[in-house]
């Protein structure tokens, strides 16, 4: 009886412990990172009699959770991937909101500034249409301003969740050091025992911290998972949790770089191409990707409007007769670290991109690159400094570069710093100092010369009180040549594309226009001026060119400056002549930005999709199907019954051997 009496209270104890383990499913279904257990019997050992092995029942042999890698691996996948795209949408919508934006973005104020150099050009002495331009330069300013400091509040942050994710990453490593300890205490009778509770709460805190930054995990003999990110360095090794912080960048101090904090403090920065994925993934790709690119575009046009416009204003004169200074603030590259012996100016605007540059030296060579990596060619001027890039450098002290380089940023703080240095309307230098008029020639001056303009103005103020008061040159015409009275006369070559010393001019051939030039001193303290030559010159014909007097309705350099808007200044060629417009170059930022938003929107929705196609895959194994534990409950309470009627069964049995011996 006793025999029969076991297998009935092993039976028992099985549907028991089977009625637990699905209780325990059903309480747990809407858990997070919950895998489903099960109950595995097997069973008991059987009793050998003459006649054979009678069984004794049924045994637990285990509680598992059902659990795949592979399932579990594309989850975390697809998630860290979702995670990237989903903080990188978040801001780079921040940005191309700002850009693209009709009214808000930069392209109304630019076509209202050059409106202004074109209504000046319309009535050069107007001293409304002066004040007009200066007010629509400021206006445009503003602008530029304003959108930058727009780009630094979305810097600083994501400069702030770069420390808040860091922090979040700390705590959930510790979490799950943790966790390793306690599972390690809790399987002490050996891993074949698992703590299924404890391994998924483990199993969630790996995939919320999957979430921050990519992670690989690996599971030792001991049943500790050690976790590890970029390209293998441990950020979890079984009960010891390593740190990472944000700390100071090497190159940039005014960003986070990503450190691995050894126990003795000292931190080993991390390349950004290994912290890939999570948030903290998706805001440094989005730093470096469009936020650094769009900032430092945004202040090359700036740059580009301040460089080229200053460079035509001075060789303007105001009406007074003054040459033209700068009209704007242009902002000089910033450098980082700052070191006394570096100085770092502006040598070629078209030179310049929205990349910023490293410098290193080696002990006997500089060399210069983008933060890319993409190499830039330097050289080396007679005054000893170099350019290369747009920049122009002179070290005084090359051994106080850093070992990690000096970092130029030409154009990054371009947008904030720009600031218009006229206000006087009457300072706006409207017209050429050059002028020309009749000597030995009876007609008008425009059947003789037409497109006068100063290139160069070194040495045209020869008395130093800032006007163009060079002597009268005489620019006289016999047999089929030009000569000046003073300076170097060349004409151009349109199929060479270069410029001869020579004054020949053939009225029967040429008179539709020959392009010349003069040039006076030597450079830099020269100054020469273009014309072209047309019509039917005679011997004896004369012009004088002469300077400009003050007052007067001249409006050739307002024309200039309002031919900025549509020519080609920026992003040299591989020929060297510029192949942006300024309008063109905001117009690239703008459909960059539009792009990579569009790109990392859609990236998004795609990883969203495999996400929950992966999880769909897991939870088919892993899930807790409540239709089925329903069905589960019914049988082994069914079990439960038939065990508990063996035992009655056994029980009758005894009462009735019992009875019997009564």
């Amino acid at each position: 009886m006793a025999g029969l009496l076991n297998i009935g209270l092993s039976g028992l104890n099985a549907a028991q412990a089977q009625l637990l383990t699905t209780g325990h499913n059903i309480t747990n279904a809407g858990v997070e990172g919950y895998h489903r257990q099960s109950v595995i019997q097997s069973n008991a050992t059987p009793q050998f009699s003459g006649a054979g092995f009678f069984g004794q029942g049924t045994q637990i042999a285990s509680v598992t959770r059902s659990y795949n890698q592979y399932l579990e691996s594309q989850v975390l996948t697809s998630s860290t991937r979702q995670s990237q795209f989903a903080t990188y949408n978040n801001q780079i919508s921040q940005i191309n909101n700002l850009l693209a934006d009709s009214t808000s973005g930069l392209s109304p104020v630019l076509e209202a500034f050059f409106a202004g150099v074109q209504e000046v050009a319309s009535n050069p002495t107007s001293i409304a249409s002066r004040q007009s331009l200066i007010s629509s330069a400021e206006a445009m300013v503003s602008r530029f301003q304003t959108m930058n400091a727009r780009l630094d509040e979305v810097r600083q942050g994501v400069e702030g969740e770069i420390e808040s994710t860091v922090s979040q990453i700390n705590m959930f490593a510790g979490a799950i050091a943790d966790m390793n300890a306690r599972i390690a205490l809790a399987e002490v009778a050996g891993p074949s025992v698992a703590a299924n509770d404890l391994h998924d709460q483990r199993e969630q805190l790996i995939s919320e911290l999957n979430k921050l930054v990519k992670v690989s995990s690996v599971t030792e003999s001991n049943g500790s998972v050690s976790v590890f990110i970029g390209s293998g360095q441990g950020l979890v090794v079984g009960g010891t949790a390593n740190t990472l912080g944000a700390v100071q960048d090497p190159v940039d101090p005014e960003r986070h770089a990503i450190a691995l904090i050894a126990p003795n403090g000292q931190a080993s920065v991390l390349p950004e191409s290994l912290v890939t994925g999570g948030s903290l993934g998706g805001l440094l790709a989005f730093r470096s990707e469009s936020l650094d690119p769009a900032q430092n575009s945004l202040g090359l046009v700036a740059l580009g409007i301040a460089e080229t416009f200053n460079s035509q204003h001075n060789l303007g004169i105001d009406l007074d007769g003054i040459l033209g200074g700068d009209f704007f603030n242009s902002p000089a590259p910033s450098i980082k670290p700052a070191i006394s012996s570096a100085s770092v100016s502006i040598d070629d605007v078209s030179q310049l991109t929205a990349s910023d540059l490293v410098l290193t030296w080696d002990g006997s060579n500089y060399s210069l690159k983008t933060t890319d990596g993409a190499s830039v060619a330097l050289t080396l001027q007679t005054d000893g400094s170099y350019t290369g890039g747009g920049v122009r450098f002179s070290i005084g002290d090359p051994t106080q570069i850093p070992t990690n380089g000096l970092l130029i940023q030409p154009t990054r703080y371009a947008a904030g710093r720009i600031s218009v240095i006229v206000s006087d309307p009457r300072d706006v230098a409207a017209g050429d100092p050059v002028s020309v008029a009749p000597g030995a020639y009876n007609g008008v001056v425009s059947d003789r010369i037409k497109g006068l303009k100063t290139m160069s103005i070194g040495g045209i103020d020869g008395n130093s009180d800032g006007k163009a008061d060079f002597s009268p040159i005489t620019l006289s015409f016999s047999a089929n040549s030009f000569t000046a009275s003073a300076g170097t006369l060349e004409r151009f070559d349109p199929n060479s594309g270069s410029w001869s010393a020579t004054g020949s001019y053939d009225p029967s051939t040429d008179s539709a226009g020959a392009l010349f030039r003069v040039t006076v001193g030597v450079s830099p303290s020269d100054y020469s001026f273009e014309f072209s030559a047309v019509g039917a010159w005679t011997d004896g014909e004369s012009l004088v060119f002469s300077p400009t007097a003050a007052g007067v309705a001249d409006n050739r350099n307002a024309v200039a400056l309002g031919a900025l808007q549509t020519s080609k200044q920026m992003f040299a060629g591989a020929s060297g002549a510029p192949t942006a417009t300024f309008q063109s170059v905001y117009a690239q930022i703008v459909t960059q930005v539009g792009n990579k938003t569009r790109e990392v929107q859609v990236n998004e929705a795609a990883q969203a999709s495999l996400l929950t196609q992966a999880m769909d895959a897991r939870d088919s194994l892993s899930g807790v199907n409540l239709d089925e534990e329903a069905a589960n409950l019914v049988r082994y309470q069914m079990a439960y019954q038939s065990a508990a009627k063996v035992m009655g069964v056994a029980q009758t049995m005894f009462d009735e051997i019992l009875a019997i011996s009564r």
